[in-house]
C-alpha cells in the first residue's frame, strides 16, 4: 500500500490531498480550517485533516509531492526583473528578501513546516516538487473517465507556463506546447478583474457573472490593442498596457487612457454600464482564444475527448461554448481546477506519470462528486449545536428531506450541511445554501440579505440528473457546476420590446423564464447535475421538492457570505445561519428555525469579512 501526500501552498488557494495506491481519498482547502478566504499559507490544517482521515501519521507517508518547482519560479522572477530593469525594482526589492529567506530554500523550509505535523518526520528523501502545470494536467486527465484525451490548462502563471497543451493516454501525460509568461490569459483576465474593481485571484467570477449585462463594444479594442491572437489560438499580450511584470498594481496609465477611466474604485464607486461592456468585452475575448484552442487542437491532434484545468477551466461560460459547438466529443473539467487541485495533481503525477502504475478506466470519473472534506457525525454534530446554544429538532432522514423541500416550496432560504464537505471552489450540495428556483425575488433576497453581496450575482441551479435536458439545452451531465447552458426554450418567457430597452442591472427584475432565480439575463444558468450514486441525500430532497411543486430543480448558492470561506464545521454553520436572514437549517438530521432561536445569539456577519 503506497501513500502520497500532495501540498499546495505559498501562492494562493494552499490546499493538500491524498492517495492510496492511486485512489483519491481526501483532498481540503486549508482557507476552509482558518477562515481565511484563498489562505495562501503552508496547510497545516488541510494536511492534519487528510491524515487524520486516512489513518496516517506522517512519518507514516510514502512519499510527499509539493506541486510546483520553486527554482524555475525563482528564475522566471529574476529574467523578467532583468528584462524590464530598471523598471521593475521596488517589485524586486520587496519579492527578493523573501525568496532568499525562505522560497528558495523550499526543501528545508517544507521539512520544518512538515514537522509541525510530526516531529517524527526526518526523511527528507521523500518530498518531490511536480511543474505547476503538469500538476493542473494531472489533476485534469488522471481522474477523469478517459483512455486518451487532449488536456488544456490555463491560469496566470506557473513556473513559466500560462497555457500548456499536454496529451493524456493511460496512464501518462505529456506535456506537448506551452505559452509563457508573460504572455497570459489569466493574468489578462486578471486584469480587467482589477481594473472593474474586484480583487485579483478572487473576483474573476464577478467578472464572468457581469459580462451579460453588457454588450462587448470594447472588443476590437482589446484584439487591436492588448491581445495578439492567432488562428490556432495562441497569443501575446503588449506589455505597455500592464504593470504586472514590474509594478505593484494590473493596470497602467496607458491602458487607462486606452478605456478611458481610472480602475473602479470599489469602495466608494458604483458599478456602472461602461463597468459591465468592459466585463463583456474580455469574457468575449476569453471565448474566442479558448474556442480557437479548442478547434485547432482538435484538428492537430484527432483527439476526441478533452480535459481542462488551471483557474480559466473555472471560466463555465467559456467551456459551456466550447461544449456547444460539439469540437469534442466529451469533455472533462477537474472540480477544483485553481491551485487548491495542484495539490491533487502532483500526487497522482508522481503515481502515475513517476512511478509508472497502472491506471484502471471507469465510465464515471473518480472524483466522487468532489466530496473529499472533513464530515461530522450526528452525535458531533448535535454536541456542536449544543455548546453553540442552538435549539433544534431530530428527525429521521425522510422526515427532514420531507420538512426541507416543504419550507423550499414555500418561498425559505435553508442551510443545507450535510456528509463530505467539497473539494474546490463550488457547493455542490454538501455545504450549500438553497431556495425555490420559481421565486420572482429569491434571487435579489438571497444576494442582499444572506450572502450580503451584490445584486447582479446569478444563482445556479442544481437539477435532477434525468431531467437536465428538460430544463436546460444540455445533454451532458454537469455534476461540478462547470459548464454554463441556456434554459431550454419552452421555458423561457418572451420578454417585451420596452424589457428589451432595459439598461444594465435594470434587467435583473424581469421573469425570463418559470426558473426566474436561476435564469440569467441572457437565459444561461451554470447547471450542477445531481446524482444518486455520489450525494444519495440531496438527490432525494430535490426528489422531494419535484413531488410537491413539479419542479426538479433547487437553487444551490455556496453555504457562506460574500468575502467568508465555505462553511466546514457545524460552528461555521451556526454562526452564518445565525449571522444571515437565513430561515432555516438541516445540518445532519437536525432541523433548526430561525424563529426559534435565542435572538442575543445573533451576530453581525454584513461586515465581518473583507469584500473580495
Amino acid at each position: 500500500m503506497t501513500s502520497i501526500l500532495g501540498i499546495s501552498a505559498f501562492y494562493h488557494d494552499s490546499a493538500a490531498s491524498i492517495i492510496i495506491d492511486g485512489k483519491i481519498i481526501a483532498a481540503a482547502q486549508e482557507e476552509r480550517f482558518t477562515r481565511k478566504k484563498h489562505d495562501s499559507n503552508y496547510p497545516y490544517n488541510a494536511v492534519e485533516f487528510v491524515l487524520k482521515y486516512s489513518n496516517f501519521k506522517l512519518s507514516e507517508v510514502d512519499h510527499i509531492v509539493f506541486y510546483e518547482k520553486p527554482f524555475l519560479k525563482f528564475e522566471r522572477l529574476l529574467e523578467t526583473y532583468v528584462a524590464f530593469a530598471p523598471k521593475g525594482f521596488v517589485q524586486f526589492s520587496k519579492a527578493m528578501p523573501l525568496w532568499l529567506k525562505e522560497k528558495l530554500f523550499q526543501k528545508k523550509m517544507l521539512m520544518d513546516c512538515l514537522k509541525e505535523n510530526d516531529e517524527n518526520f526526518k526523511d527528507e528523501t521523500k518530498i518531490f516538487f511536480s511543474e505547476h502545470h503538469m500538476s493542473h494536467a494531472a489533476s485534469a486527465f488522471f481522474p477523469s473517465p478517459f483512455d486518451e484525451a487532449i488536456i488544456l490548462t490555463a491560469d496566470g502563471v506557473g513556473e513559466w507556463a500560462t497555457s500548456t497543451v499536454a496529451i493524456g493516454k493511460d496512464n501518462n501525460v505529456e506535456i506537448k506546447k506551452e505559452i509563457h509568461f508573460p504572455h497570459s490569459l489569466g493574468l489578462l483576465y486578471s486584469a480587467f478583474t482589477y481594473y472593474t474593481g474586484f480583487k485579483v485571484n478572487s473576483g474573476e467570477y464577478k467578472l464572468m457573472g457581469l459580462a451579460p449585462y453588457g454588450d462587448p463594444k470594447y472588443k476590437n479594442l482589446i484584439k487591436d490593442n492588448l491581445i495578439d491572437i492567432k488562428e490556432d489560438g495562441s497569443f501575446r499580450l503588449d506589455q505597455d498596457f500592464f504593470n504586472y511584470s514590474t509594478g505593484l498594481t494590473m493596470t497602467n496609465e496607458k491602458f487607462n487612457s486606452l478605456f478611458g477611466e481610472k480602475p473602479r474604485n470599489s469602495k466608494n464607486e458604483k458599478i456602472t454600464q461602461f463597468h459591465m461592456d468592459v466585463a463583456s468585452s474580455i469574457q468575449n475575448v476569453t471565448e474566442e482564444v479558448m474556442l480557437k484552442m479548442a478547434t485547432s487542437l482538435r484538428k492537430e491532434y484527432d483527439l476526441k475527448n478533452l480535459c481542462l484545468a488551471g483557474g480559466v477551466a473555472l471560466n463555465c461560460v467559456a467551456n459551456g461554448k466550447i461544449l456547444e459547438k460539439k469540437i469534442f466529443d466529451k469533455i472533462w473539467i477537474q472540480p477544483a481546477a485553481g491551485d487548491a487541485g495542484g495539490s491533487l495533481g502532483a500526487a497522482l503525477a508522481l503515481w502515475y506519470n513517476e512511478m509508472k502504475k497502472e491506471r484502471k478506466i471507469f465510465n464515471t470519473d473518480q472524483m466522487q462528486g468532489s466530496y473529499l472534506g472533513p464530515e461530522y457525525s450526528q452525535d458531533e454534530i448535535e454536541i456542536k449545536l449544543k455548546e453553540a446554544g442552538a435549539k433544534f429538532d431530530v428527525m429521521k432522514e425522510d422526515e427532514l428531506i420531507d420538512k426541507t423541500a416543504e419550507d423550499l416550496s414555500k418561498g425559505k432560504a435553508v442551510g443545507w450541511f450535510q456528509g463530505r464537505m467539497e473539494f474546490g471552489p463550488r457547493a455542490l450540495g454538501a455545504r450549500s445554501i438553497l431556495g425555490d428556483p420559481r421565486s420572482e425575488s429569491m434571487q435579489k433576497d438571497l444576494n442582499l440579505k444572506v450572502k450580503y453581496r451584490e445584486s447582479f450575482r446569478p444563482f445556479a441551479p442544481s437539477v435532477l440528473s434525468d431531467h437536465v435536458s428538460e430544463w436546460f439545452d444540455i445533454k451532458e451531465e454537469s455534476p461540478y457546476m462547470l459548464l454554463v447552458s441556456n434554459v431550454n426554450k419552452k421555458k423561457q418567457i418572451k420578454i417585451d420590446d420596452d424589457q428589451k430597452k432595459l439598461f444594465g442591472i435594470d434587467k435583473l427584475n424581469v421573469k425570463r423564464s418559470e426558473i426566474p432565480a436561476v435564469t440569467h439575463v441572457d437565459y444561461s444558468a451554470r447547471i450542477q447535475t445531481v446524482h444518486k450514486e455520489t450525494n444519495p441525500k440531496y438527490f432525494k430532497l430535490l426528489e422531494k421538492f419535484k413531488q410537491k411543486t413539479g419542479c426538479p430543480i433547487v437553487i444551490n448558492t455556496s453555504f457562506n457570505v460574500r468575502g467568508e470561506p465555505i462553511v466546514n464545521t457545524p460552528q461555521d454553520a451556526f454562526n452564518c445561519f445565525m449571522g444571515t436572514e437565513l430561515d432555516n437549517l438541516a445540518i445532519g438530521n437536525c432541523y433548526l428555525k430561525k424563529a426559534d432561536q435565542d435572538k442575543r445569539l445573533k451576530k453581525n456577519y454584513i461586515n465581518k469579512f473583507e469584500l473580495d
